[in-house]
């Protein structure tokens, strides 16, 4: 088993836990963090593989999500804030470049798409879902404006909200 398969193994075990009630999102989230930042794998450079670009994926979501998570703390200035948010987009993107890669070297198959139901009102109407049932089951999430043209150009896209395969994880707050 390679480094990737260990984290992503690793990565299951604090799903499991967190559906189990082991672990809140908050915990979930820092353990995954901890995870993908003191490992020795990535990011990748260059993404040949389609389990390194999830890798990628999953290196820049923690680190767009512990950079949010650092910009609404309280006692934070202005321009902290605004720096740290500035970093979660940075990140956002990185992760969604790594998702567009993963989907052209998957030719858009076995990818399924579409809005998901959330209680954001920031994240309505902008919150996507993307299963990638031949991937580990992967489930990407993504507000990337271009992503959701091109799922839609590849038609795999599907109007209308659904309520995401992870509701109680996406509708949690953190």
């Amino acid at each position: 088993m390679n480094k990737i398969q260990k984290y992503f193994r690793y990565r299951q075990s604090l799903i499991d836990q967190y559906l189990k009630g082991d672990m809140t999102k908050r915990e979930y989230l820092q353990m995954n963090y901890n995870a993908v930042v003191h490992n020795d794998i990535g990011p990748f450079r260059y993404i040949d593989t389609v389990e390194k670009g999830l890798y990628n994926y999953q290196y820049y979501n923690a680190l767009a999500k512990e950079m949010k998570s650092v910009s609404t703390s309280y006692g934070i200035d202005y321009d902290a804030k605004r720096d740290y948010q500035s970093q979660a987009d940075y990140y956002y993107s990185k992760k969604d470049r790594a998702t567009m890669k993963v989907l052209k070297m998957l030719d858009y198959k076995g990818v399924e798409a579409y809005f998901v139901k959330v209680k954001s009102k920031a994240l309505k109407g902008k919150l996507f879902e993307i299963v990638c049932s031949d991937c580990y089951g992967m489930i990407l999430h993504s507000t990337n404006e271009k992503l959701l043209n091109d799922l839609r150009q590849e038609g795999v896209f599907s109007e209308g909200t659904r309520i995401s395969l992870i509701d109680g994880y996406v509708n949690q707050r953190y």
